[in-house]
């Protein structure tokens, strides 16, 4: 994606309306008002901002090799490389945090930040943990962002500012540590249970072991103790270096793997193949659970955070999360965090809702990030679906456990750092290089986030326009000036900037509507905790989409209006019976009621609007 804005940003910087759209001056936004204090607001009430800590600031340069000799192969640290680390850390996002709140952000979450393994990879093919995937201390923060003392210091200042704090954590796998001797040859390829079964070495035929096993299915720790051999599938290997790498020690007893090779993400292997070689841990084994509850008990109860984001939820078997959840909720409920969030990634890119909602109902996850909404939303915003797609997608919230409660925690978001943002899906889902309808698309994407139900969830960076050109790597640039030739050739959305400057401008068009739209959703207990109606939609093509959100415990109705449409539209449509009247909470709102129960929305091209029906109730 090449410098293709320029065009788009003379029009905001003149100040004015494009598309219909009102479009901020350029001064810093007017202050959101305070969200309720941390420890009473609910899960629901929660405005979420997403963060790599070693794309966002770099607080002390000291720390960018981590404290490892050598080159970029051995310490990881190359800011030229997307591949690599580029120097975040923990100093930066703590001295970030006034940008941060001042966009509304009520809690932030942040990719993993426990000791990884400092470069992984074959030969030629290598990359470094920059993303905190790739565990192998589980009790240490990453010494390329800081120490446990650094982490408690930004925990305790998001926490007087009444921010929550949410960890990124990963109990399926940890660093690729374990090798193979027979793996290389067939590419690790996955060896299931019934071809090679725990009671044999290498297949049906092999050498008996682990005799007395009764399988997986068991979860008695007796039987689990009979599993001695770890050589049914293939024979695990370590490098002498590293056989005393994880921490706890207990996570280096390769007993404890499924050792089967790598997952080819269907069927069995899902669950018991290796994540593109990372090394699967045996959660079906007690002392796998056991061990999994204590690490991540032990963080609640030395730093008090306030929420578990589980990385790859869905590929560790549900008796683990039936077990995992309740003690981890009931750690927290003792240091006296009662709104404990826990959402897991059951990760898929389809407009439903039925694939999170079973994983939840057989796993006893209480919430799950919320992919059938980032799949709506590129679709409807973009223009590439009618929002018929998202009317029908919100009317699924049944089906989740608990229903359409439930959908109210789900964080919602619009792209991330494994699939690219937002703006790169607008881009080459509408098929337009117009940069005035891409902005606009844009800020449409990011109304339906705040105005529709669930936790709105911001992914850094899209506040400052950026735009990426693919997934993963590609979509993980640097707030602070990079390095990186594939993130700089991009203009931001929005402005002049691009990557290799600064970014962190609270006057920026998108962080100024992520604030007003914050503001909205703060003062209104509707958006927040409002269960949903979907009132009208256009049944073919772009156009309206209208949805009344009524909290039950004060009464508040609110109308959400979106126009995904590039025309104007006017429209006469269906609101509750006990609205008496009509006021503007975030756009323009009819003056008054058409009819009992009926009020005339206008809205122009790629419009949206939140207004409050006046009622008795």
């Amino acid at each position: 994606m090449k410098r293709i804005f320029a065009k788009a940003t003379a029009v905001l910087c003149a100040g004015t309306a494009f598309l219909g759209v009102p479009l901020a001056a350029e001064t810093p936004p007017a202050p959101v008002p305070a969200a309720a204090p941390l420890a009473e607001r609910a899960l629901e009430d929660e405005i979420i901002y997403f963060v790599l800590p070693d794309r966002f600031a770099n607080g002390d340069p000291a720390n960018d090799k981590g404290g490892l000799k050598g080159g970029p192969f051995q310490h990881g640290f190359d800011p030229t490389h997307k591949g690599f680390y580029h120097g975040g850390d923990l100093k930066g996002l703590t001295a970030k945090l006034d940008y941060i709140q001042g966009m509304g952000v009520t809690a932030i979450w942040f990719a993993p930040i426990f000791k990884n393994k400092p470069v992984q990879g074959m030969p030629g093919q290598e990359s470094a943990g920059y993303h905190g995937y790739w565990v192998t201390d589980f009790t240490q923060v990453d010494p390329h962002f800081g120490t446990n003392a650094e982490f408690k210091a930004f925990v305790d200042a998001a926490h007087a500012r009444g921010m929550k704090v949410y960890m990124d954590i990963i109990i399926n796998h940890t660093a690729d540590v374990i090798g193979y001797a027979e793996g290389e040859a067939n590419g690790y390829r996955y060896r299931s249970k019934g071809e090679y079964p725990f009671s044999r070495r290498g297949g049906p035929k092999g050498k008996a072991i682990n005799e007395g096993f009764a399988g997986d299915a068991d979860p008695d720790p007796a039987n689990w103790a009979k599993l001695t051999d770890p050589t049914f599938a293939y024979t695990p290997v370590v490098p002498e270096a590293e056989k005393n790498i994880k921490v706890p020690a207990w996570l280096n007893d390769v007993t404890l793997y499924h050792n089967r090779g790598n997952s080819h993400w269907v069927g069995e292997s899902s669950l018991y193949g290796d994540f593109s070689g990372l090394d699967d841990l045996a959660t079906e084994n007690p002392r796998v659970v056991a061990g999994m509850i204590e690490i991540f008990g032990q963080w609640i109860d030395d730093y008090g955070i306030d929420g578990y984001r589980i990385d790859t939820a869905k590929h560790v078997n549900p008796e683990f999360w039936q077990a995992f959840t309740p003690a981890i909720l009931k750690r927290a409920h003792a240091k006296g965090i009662k709104h404990f969030h826990i959402f897991g990634e059951i990760a898929y890119e389809e407009p439903t809702a039925t694939i999170a909602a079973q994983v939840m109902a057989q796993s006893g996850l209480p919430y799950a990030l919320d992919m059938g909404f980032a799949k709506a939303a590129q679709l409807v915003a973009s223009g590439k679906a009618g929002p018929r797609l998202m009317a029908e997608f919100l009317e699924q919230d049944a089906i989740y456990p608990g229903g359409p409660k439930t959908a109210l925690g789900l964080p919602t978001f619009l792209g991330n750092h494994d699939f690219g943002r937002f703006s790169m899906f607008v881009r080459d889902m509408s098929g337009s290089k117009d940069e005035a309808k891409l902005l606009a698309r844009v800020r449409l994407g990011h109304a339906m986030m705040f105005l529709l139900r669930g936790v709105p969830t911001v992914y850094y960076g899209d506040e400052q326009g950026f735009i990426s050109d693919g997934n993963d790597q590609l979509a993980r640039e640097d707030m602070f000036p990079s390095k990186v030739a594939a993130y700089n050739d991009n203009n931001l959305i929005g402005s002049n900037a691009t990557t290799a400057e600064d970014n962190f401008n609270p006057a920026h068009p998108l962080y100024r509507l992520i604030a007003e739209l914050s503001a909205a959703r703060t003062a209104s207990p509707a958006l927040r905790r409002g269960l949903t109606t979907v009132r009208a939609f256009t049944e073919t093509g772009p156009g309206l989409l209208a949805v009344e959100r009524h909290d039950p415990e004060t009464g508040q109705r609110v109308l959400a209006l979106f126009n995904t449409g590039e025309s104007p539209l006017s429209q006469t449509i269906e609101v509750s019976y006990a609205a008496r009247g009509v006021a503007p909470l975030i756009g323009t709102c009819p003056a008054a009621l058409a009819a009992p129960g009926a009020v005339t929305v206008t809205l122009p091209a790629f419009g949206f609007a939140a207004c409050i029906l006046e009622s008795d109730d």
